[in-house]
């Protein structure tokens, strides 16, 4: 059903009213999953009644809980998360612990998971030049560099170009621009993807290729198909020669495999080019329609050697599903040799490894920083250690700045926000709101030479659960334009003080201390 001749929509424009909603899939599911949660409620309350010393049962199973709770890996904020959840509901929050920890639902997924990782180990290798250079061991990057890429799928790069886009708007335009140039394949990775004029656009696009015969593949985050998306999605793009997934795609039974989603934004074409950054496939990201404001978003750009790294991580997520992966076939450096820009490291962050390298990377900036370090998050939600790191670079004489929303997309994520500042500015931290409208960009820039840009936020969504992107930089040329195009948006900004603080509306003070109690949950 096209738009118009520049876009193609696959789907009739929702409909509301509680009748659509009654006979939706979604509704089905939904009950589904309360009917599950009563059983457990009924035998819960079965067992109580009726089974002799059942007090006592309860009481041993939760004690045991409470010792597996502090011996097990996990961060001092969600072991006191759990703990008060515990003492609230004894038996049911230790039955919940006790099914979260034991994986329940993705058992099958974290051992496929390490076993392509385990089979990508070798895939790119890493330049002993590029690693050796006295510039990365002078300022210690290359520590960074071996620790990211310990699993062997992320090495450190030259010969690569970068381009950064401030706006979504830029990297659209950019993005048609080299979609059309497409000639091998085009990837596609992206958490949200919703029809409309930005879709519709690039849609038309990847349709005209993969009749030509170009591989094209689009994969998104199974939430979409109930936000976004239709649940029959793939089999439409199937009969325009697409390919496609939902990745983790939701089922009516409870299990903690929904908690671990794909917020990766990942766009590569035929090996030499990719995209990388905040922005998803959706009208807002590029101000067409307008949610929270002006949505301030970025991207970045990639030509040369290490769009690999992002080609390597596409396929490790789009082959979870498949038995005959096909890494040489796409894998490989480009024949073009591209002007050298800086040091460039593509990495990607997996929440069921234990090893939070998002986190890592945005404290290693942090504890290196010389002068400054620059940060834009639409979400501010720490845990005790990354919190520590960003007062003791302020505590130490670092400029550390955050931007964030003026206008939030979540009010209780924006109340939890709140619930950082005092502490941060009395350390030292300068903290901005974003007057215009919503930000969304996931930036941060350290001393003109280092860069990150991703799609990792500053909350534990993004560090703990999500499976994650994002592009490393060192002494890159578009640095400059990161850290001035952070200076133009603080000029856009009301600057948070213990003033303002102490004149926050009551709502958001009285939601971000009840909802700090669970925010390792969120």
């Amino acid at each position: 059903m096209p738009q118009n001749e520049d876009t193609i929509r696959l789907l009739k424009r929702k409909k509301k009213g509680i009748l659509h909603l009654i006979f939706s899939r979604l509704f089905l599911m939904t009950l589904l999953i309360i009917f599950q949660l009563l059983l457990f409620l009924t035998i819960y309350s079965i067992f109580s009644e009726y089974v002799p010393n059942f007090a006592v049962i309860q009481g041993l199973f939760t004690t045991l809980m409470i010792f597996y709770l502090f011996r097990c890996e996990m961060d001092s904020s969600a072991k006191l998360t759990w703990l008060a959840i515990i003492s609230v509901f004894p038996f049911p929050g230790a039955i919940l612990l006790w099914f979260t920890n034991k994986s329940f639902g993705h058992q099958a997924h974290r051992s496929r998971i390490a076993q392509i990782v385990n089979e990508t180990r070798s895939t790119l290798i890493q330049n002993e030049n590029t690693i050796k250079s006295p510039e990365l061991i002078e300022s210690g990057t290359d520590d960074l560099c071996r620790y990211i890429n310990r699993t062997g799928c992320f090495p450190v790069y030259q010969n690569t170009e970068t381009t950064f886009f401030p706006q979504g708007e830029d990297k659209f335009t950019a993005l048609l621009e080299e979609l059309r140039k497409a000639e091998k394949f085009i990837f596609l990775e992206y958490f949200i993807i919703d029809e409309g004029y930005m879709w519709g656009s690039v849609l038309k696009i990847l349709a005209d290729k993969a009749a030509k015969g170009v591989d094209v593949r689009v994969m998104f985050d199974g939430m979409c198909e109930i936000s976004t998306l239709s649940f029959d999605y793939p089999e439409r793009l199937a009969k325009l020669g697409i390919k496609c997934k939902a990745f983790a795609p939701i089922r009516p039974f409870i299990s903690t495999h929904y908690n671990y989603r794909d917020h990766r934004k990942i766009l590569v074409i035929d090996g030499e080019t990719a995209f990388n950054g905040g922005v998803n496939l959706a009208d807002e990201y590029i101000n067409r329609i307008e949610r929270f404001g002006h949505w301030k978003d970025t991207a970045v750009m990639l030509k040369g050697d290490a769009v690999q790294s992002f080609t390597l991580m596409f396929l490790q997520m789009w082959n979870i599903t498949e038995r005959e992966p096909e890494w040489d076939r796409f894998l490989g450096l480009p024949e073009k040799r591209y002007r050298s820009d800086g040091y460039v490291m593509p990495y990607g962050d997996i929440p069921l490894d234990g090893d939070k390298v998002g986190e890592n990377v945005y404290m290693d900036i942090l504890n290196r920083a010389r002068t400054y370090v620059h940060i834009m998050t639409p979400y501010l939600i720490l845990d005790g250690e990354l919190e520590s790191s960003i007062k003791f670079a302020a505590q130490r004489g670092i400029d550390v700045r955050i931007i964030l929303p003026g206008i939030p997309d979540k009010k209780t994520a924006y109340a939890l926000a709140k619930t950082h500042y005092a502490s941060l500015i009395n350390a030292g931290v300068k903290i901005f709101e974003y007057t215009p409208g919503f930000v969304h960009a996931k930036v941060c820039v350290c001393d003109d030479e280092k860069a990150v840009v991703g799609t990792i936020n500053l909350d534990y969504r993004s560090l703990y659960h999500h499976y994650e992107c994002a592009t490393y930089m060192y002494r890159t040329s578009c640095i400059a334009d990161i850290e001035a195009d952070f200076l133009s948006v603080q000029d856009k900004c009301r600057k948070v003080t213990p003033e303002t603080i102490k004149h926050e509306k009551m709502y958001y003070k009285l939601v971000g201390s009840l909802m700090k109690v669970i925010a390792p949950l969120m």
